[in-house]
């Protein structure tokens, strides 16, 4: 379903290397991140102008040769883990890109990698919201055991798009209604859906209600860093 594996997506790390003059320690997180997405070759993007907050990026997503695969652009406050103080109250809502993949060979030629589909794009959206809301009254030990049960929870709804969990929310993408695959829970709200340029979308957040949401096609990344 995903370009890579779980876990491969969950710690999906910068595809920016060190210069020859500069070393990667000395260059702002902020640029090597942006450099990622800009090595991307399929568009990126965002909530619409109707969102007039504060707009951020996280790292991208990359294959086994270093292409980016996926990345995403928040939008509101940047999320804190659940436990951390203030945790419940942040309003943000994240978009995860994901380039549209057909079955191919992995980089280094040892295998081969699945498609990519909107269940690429609802399984990182799932696993991008489980990073941020676990619950506050576990501790660090209890945690490892609920993220992982959470996360393969996750794993199975995104598989089962058509499923009962599922419901669906037209919004818009550069102006024209979408039909988005669209679930809540007690932690936020996930949905998942196609754009027009090649690409699926997936998005997650808290509360800042999905309803009303619209997506388009960012024209300068750079604003987001």
């Amino acid at each position: 379903m995903e370009t890579t594996s779980r876990a491969g997506a969950e710690g999906a790390s910068n595809a920016v290397g060190a210069s020859n003059a500069v070393t990667e320690e000395e260059v702002p997180a902020a640029r090597r991140t942006v450099d990622g997405y800009l090595q991307a070759s399929f568009p990126w993007y965002g909530l619409d102008e109707a969102f007039t907050g504060p707009r951020w990026l996280m790292p991208v997503g990359t294959a086994a040769d270093g292409t980016v695969q996926h990345g995403s652009t928040g939008h509101g406050d940047e999320p804190l883990i659940r436990g951390d103080s203030g945790g419940d109250k942040q309003r943000f809502a994240v978009v995860v890109t994901v380039a549209s993949s057909p079955v191919r060979r992995s980089g280094d030629g040892t295998g081969v990698l699945d498609a990519t589909t909107v269940s690429s794009a609802a399984w990182l959206a799932g696993s991008g919201l489980l990073a941020f809301t676990w619950p506050p009254q576990l501790d660090h030990t209890l945690r490892d055991d609920w993220l992982d049960q959470q996360t393969e929870t996750a794993f199975e709804l995104a598989d089962d798009l058509d499923g009962p969990a599922w419901s669906v929310l037209s919004l818009p993408v550069d102006g024209v209604p979408v039909p988005f695959h669209y679930r809540e829970s007690e932690y936020g709200w996930v949905l998942a859906g196609s754009a027009h340029g090649g690409v699926h979308i997936g998005a997650y957040g808290r509360g800042m209600s999905a309803y009303g949401l619209g997506f388009s096609v960012i024209a300068d990344i750079a604003t987001y860093a």
